[in-house]
């Protein structure tokens, strides 16, 4: 275990609560978000691949959804639209 450790507080949804609550069962919540923030704060390139694969997962399914490509706003269809504008977020 790390020394030096700090509380610190972040509001959440309650369904991570749960989630959380549950491995702290096992002890690992602490390490779990220590671990995350660690590789956010980083900028490790792991935190960046799943950022932009799920991204692109996101993408995939919004463009490959029928109802998508049934409307049409100002010549494209609706999934093309929101691809782009996912596209964007891609770092």
């Amino acid at each position: 275990m790390e020394k030096n450790l700090i509380p610190y507080s972040v509001y959440l949804p309650a369904e991570y609560v749960k989630q959380l609550r549950k491995l702290a069962k096992k002890r690992q919540a602490s390490s779990l978000v220590r671990d995350a923030v660690k590789i956010i704060l980083d900028g490790n390139d792991v935190y960046v691949g799943g950022y932009n694969a799920g991204l692109r997962d996101a993408m995939k399914v919004i463009y490959d959804c029928p109802e998508a490509q049934m409307v049409a706003v100002s010549g494209k269809d609706l999934g093309a639209h929101l691809k782009a504008k996912i596209e964007m977020m891609i770092k």
